[in-house]
């Protein structure tokens, strides 16, 4: 071997080394979009009860604040296909990151119930769009090989958000900031989302993208930059699934041609929420403690949901290259049905234990709210001294929760065994597979449309089940899980009779076998 082969090898790996840290880095800094949108998604729950007393609402109320936010992801989701296009897939990241920091930093600081509701609102518009455009970019800009990987890494990213935000609820209500707990839950999402929009200028722009827009050699010099073996062969592939000679990008979009992958985002999108999965992570800490469990160990509760859904986020991502898409989806939907079924079981035999509990945690609470309050005038109560007579109510209404909690332990556990069992099943089957699978399916003319309609399905299907799941779980207890484990199967039966496989297919390719001209 000669000396110059020789002193040519340390260089090329080099040259592969820092092409894989750009590929991987761009990767991560995308993913935080999904982060934040995991964040924004989860940190209501540790709040809704504190929203209640501020607002002053009632259930169906609470309902609607909770479903502010994802009326904006609607908005978001439907809205940013055509600017994606337009000015491109890091521009709309960008302004995504300035949405949550406005979100962040209103709802923290709102005055009053309709201003809270605006800054809600516009986290949501930032949480669509992010839906939309955070698995694209890393869509476009990886090689088929690591494609189901790297776009899985913005579902861990979500999912580590949620974690985040549960485990946040929980320090900050153990920290003593009173009343005032509510708005530094969501106060401190401000950091992760000036973080990503100072992270966002170290990335490029996505090559598919800048090659829609004539920018051919600045989409090469991208190519070889992620470090791809064969620049050319791909910008070909790119150019010609492009074709803009005889598809234009103004072409009908709702026609026959993109009817296949139509029905199958639109499918995957509605199951993902028909599984109540918004509901889970929305409303875990009230439906923990609707089974028994008092509102500390509720929020603990929750924070053991979100570890279980980060840790088989990250056992999906490793195999669903290997294992497909598809066959997550199938055992994904067992796991659903068996989950959520005992989970309904566990309401429907527990019924009056778990009524007679929560009852008694919120007269618990009541008398622990009197004895943090500043002391009145009076001095006694019934001839009572005041502190006296607050102590032992307190330690009266303790032990009345005591005795119903331990009346309603075994129905708590199944309920807490099952909620866990079901946000595993999500993790690694939906919530590793549907941006992946969303972003696979559309051709490149087309897919910020595609995905934008599969996160408009998403999103509206989530704001239904969230408005609606305080009142309905409210009047029906179990049966709202049971019609969940019911939709679920009819997802299973969707899987085995219409979704296709993608794994390590270019995505030029699926388009062919889409029937996509």
């Amino acid at each position: 071997m000669s000396a110059t082969s020789m002193s040519a090898t340390p260089a090329a790996s080099d040259r592969h080394s820092s092409s894989s840290g750009l590929l991987f880095l761009s990767t991560l800094v995308a993913a935080l979009g999904g982060l934040l949108f995991g964040f924004d998604t989860a940190v209501i729950s540790g709040t809704t009860e504190a929203l209640e007393v501020q607002f002053e609402l009632s259930s169906g109320a609470l309902g609607f604040t909770v479903a502010t936010a994802l009326v904006g992801t609607i908005l978001g989701s439907i809205s940013v296909g055509r600017p994606a296009d337009a000015w491109g897939r890091r521009a709309i990241l960008s302004l995504t990151a300035i949405l949550f920091t406005v979100s962040a930093i209103g709802s923290a600081l709102a005055p009053e119930w309709y201003s809270f509701m605006l800054f809600r609102f516009i986290g949501g518009i930032g949480v669509g769009a992010a839906s939309v455009v955070s698995p694209m970019y890393i869509a476009e800009i990886s090689p088929a090989r690591l494609r189901g990987r790297l776009v899985a890494v913005t579902q861990f990213n979500i999912v580590l958000g949620i974690l985040l935000a549960f485990f946040s609820n929980y320090l900050i209500a153990q920290a003593g900031f009173g009343e005032t707990a509510w708005r530094w839950m969501f106060g401190v999402e401000t950091v992760p989302a000036v973080a990503f929009g100072v992270l966002l200028w170290l990335v490029p722009r996505s090559p598919r993208w800048l090659m829609t827009k004539g920018h051919d050699s600045e989409a090469r010099e991208v190519l070889a930059r992620l470090g791809r073996d064969d620049v050319e062969r791909e910008l070909r592939e790119i150019r010609e699934s492009i074709d803009l000679e005889h598809h234009q990008l103004e072409e009908p979009f709702f026609g026959r041609n993109y009817r296949k992958p139509i029905l199958l985002a639109v499918a995957i999108a509605a199951f993902n929420q028909l599984s109540g999965i918004n509901a889970v992570l929305y409303y875990a800490p009230a439906i923990f403690k609707m089974a028994g469990a008092g509102t500390d160990q509720a929020l603990l509760q929750a924070v053991a949901v979100g570890g279980t859904n980060l840790l088989f986020t990250m056992i999906a991502m490793a195999i669903i290259d290997s294992f497909g898409r598809r066959r997550l989806m199938l055992i994904g939907s067992l796991g659903y049905i068996l989950s959520l079924g005992a989970t309904a079981g566990a309401f429907y035999a527990y019924g009056a234990e778990f009524q007679a509990a929560t009852q008694a945690a919120d007269a618990l609470e009541n008398v622990e709210q009197r004895i943090a309050e500043p002391p009145s005038e009076a001095a006694s109560q019934d001839g009572v001294p005041l502190e006296r007579a607050t102590r032992e109510a307190e330690a009266e209404a303790r032990a009345a929760f005591a005795a119903a909690a331990e009346e309603a332990q075994g129905g708590s556990r199944i309920v807490l065994i099952g909620l866990i069992a079901f946000i595993a099943s999500h993790a690694f089957s939906q919530g590793a597979v549907i941006w992946v699978f969303i972003s696979e399916i559309f051709p490149n003319r087309v897919r910020a449309r595609g995905l934008a309609l599969g996160s408009f399905t998403h999103w509206a299907m989530a704001a239904l089940i969230s408005w609606t799941f305080p009142k309905i779980a409210e009047w029906s207890g179990g049966h709202i899980f049971a019609f969940y484990a019911l939709m679920m199967f009819v997802q299973l039966i969707w899987v085995l009779a219409v979704m296709p496989e993608t794994k390590g297919v270019p995505l030029e390719e699926i388009q062919k076998r889409l029937g996509i001209r």
